[in-house]
């Protein structure tokens, strides 16, 4: 009997094992499938982008791509400045203009005593 008993244990403890590593499997399995629909999701949205930069920018090359970014942020300095310039000149010729204002509207000196 005491050697059915411990076979029965050691049955037991095999049964438990196998219950749990078939969790294991189970668990892993659905983790898989998960993962695999995440990579499906994620490559279609990868060919969204891509099929986007090339309508938009004419490629879906990184390096193209990285290049025409610092072309553009070249093209905005440059345009930046020439308004920055032109801002300048405006106020320039504001502050001309209300100068000139200012000084046609003081009473000149000489032709007040000729009144």
């Amino acid at each position: 009997m005491a050697i059915n008993n411990g076979r029965q244990d050691a049955d037991q403890v095999l049964q438990l094992e196998l219950n749990e590593l078939k969790r294991e499997y189970e668990r892993l399995r659905d983790e898989k499938v998960r993962a695999d629909r995440d990579v499906e999701t994620l490559n279609r949205q990868l060919e969204d982008c891509r099929a986007q930069a090339e309508q938009e920018y004419g490629s879906s090359d990184p390096q193209e791509l990285r290049a025409l970014l610092e072309q553009r942020r070249k093209e905005n300095e440059r345009l930046v400045a020439e308004y920055r310039r032109h801002l300048e000149a405006v106020r320039s010729g504001l502050e001309a203009v209300e100068q000139a204002e200012a000084r046609a509207g003081e009473p000149d000196q000489g032709r007040q005593g000729a009144l």
